[in-house]
């Protein structure tokens, strides 16, 4: 597995499903280490990474709770998990669902660790990553999280300002939650340099990719379609079609 280096001290790998990013984020030895993903082989190969560069696994975090945001490895040691309260919450009761979602063949080491988050109820990372803010919303899952660093010009958006993806709000209450997240994200926005989304690609413009969700959610809302180029990426139509009814049934 290779990891891209896209500002200093922060890398990201790339799975090759869903295009879905895991991000280390390097204070000297130690590492914090968003959202791994993806199959077991991807994992391993992260673990293997980490060590060849003499790396140690200091604290993990995910940003939300659905099943590829929750993955763990031994290799990856006992540190701290963490997440949003709302995120642990529904890491535990929601368990089997998400175990569900997973698939069938995961050896049981990684099921035993899978979703075993902590929950995180204050709005900075514990020292020493206290310059990380926290910004927890509710767009496309209860207790969604961006990871802020302020130092670095650096925001892990989580399932959030993809270039691969629609806005994905789930449920029939969420449109109105994911328009707020949205709104919550925006200042970071304005000052990121990097952003890096739970899947696609990093981008040196955050500003585009926030104008582009705001712009879709728009149309869908005031006329009912998109000419978003999105819409043709895989498995996004039938997202397309999803939203056009959330709109049409919650609005």
């Amino acid at each position: 597995m290779t990891a891209v280096e896209v500002t200093e001290g922060v890398l990201v790998t790339t799975s090759a499903i869903d295009v879905t990013t895991s991000t280390i984020v390097v204070r000297g030895r130690e590492v914090l280490l968003v959202d791994p993903a993806w199959v077991p082989s991807e994992l391993v190969a992260l673990a293997d990474l980490l060590h060849a560069r003499g790396l140690t696994v200091a604290a993990g975090f995910s940003t939300h709770a659905h099943h590829d945001h929750l993955l763990w490895h031994p290799r990856f040691g006992d540190a701290p998990r963490w997440a949003s309260p709302r995120t642990a919450e529904l890491a535990v009761s929601e368990r089997a669902g998400l175990l569900e979602n997973m698939g069938k063949g995961w050896p049981d080491g990684l099921l035993a660790l899978f979703a075993r988050v902590e929950a995180l109820d204050a709005g900075r990372l514990p020292e020493p990553w206290g310059e990380v803010e926290l910004v927890v919303h509710d767009g496309h899952a209860p207790g969604h999280t961006a990871l802020w660093y302020p130092d670095r010009g650096v925001l892990l958006a989580g399932d959030m300002l993809s270039d691969i993806e629609l806005p994905l709000p789930f449920g029939p209450d969420d449109l109105p939650a994911y328009l707020a997240g949205l709104d919550a994200l925006a200042p970071y926005v304005a000052r990121a340099q990097l952003l890096v989304p739970g899947h696609g690609h990093p981008t040196t413009d955050p500003l585009a990719r926030l104008d582009a969700d705001r712009r879709y959610l728009a149309d869908v809302i005031s006329r009912g379609e998109s000419d978003d180029p999105r819409i043709g990426k895989p498995g996004m139509a039938e997202n397309h079609a999803h939203l056009q009814r959330m709109v049409r049934e919650t609005l």
